[in-house]
Order: structure tokens, then sequence, then C-alpha cells
């Protein structure tokens, strides 16, 4: 019953003492959130940045088809892997 008593008496004394909290603190809190919530964002539209398919150019990264013909194929003897985890 004791620690009920005492448990009723912190949580009310936590509620008066955040509930006094001027006005000029509750702007400066407030603020310093906006502040940060700001830099997140630009961040994060930083990063965007990085995802952009307008950003690459992929045309470079293209396989020339007829160039393929040239390669010689290889010829696989065995495929066999069991030995391998022996």
């Amino acid at each position: 019953m004791k620690n009920i008593i005492i448990l009723l008496i912190l949580c009310s004394s936590l509620v008066i003492a955040s509930s006094n909290e001027s006005d000029s603190e509750k702007k400066i809190r407030v603020e310093k959130q906006i502040k940060e919530e700001i830099e997140k964002e630009k961040k994060y539209a930083n990063e965007q940045k990085f995802y952009r398919k307008d950003n690459y150019d992929f045309k470079r990264s293209e396989v020339n088809q007829e160039s393929l013909s040239t390669i010689p194929e290889i010829e696989i003897d065995d495929l066999d892997m069991n030995s391998v985890y022996d």
C-alpha cells in the first residue's frame, strides 16, 4: 500500500513539474525539435539524389550484342560437384 502511495506521489509530482514549464521553454524546445527535423529532411533529400535514375548514364554500361559473337564458347567437361564437398 505504501508503494502505491509513493508511486502516486511521484507521478503527480512529475505531472506538476512538466506542467510548470514556461512558454518560453516550450518555444525553445519546439524550435530545437523543428531544426532537428529540418536537418533530417535535408539529409534525406540529399540521400535521395543517389537513388534517382536520371542522374546516371546507363548507355555506357550496355553490352554490344555484336561483340558477343567473337567470344569463344567454353566447353565444360564435367559438372559433378560432389568431389568439391568431399
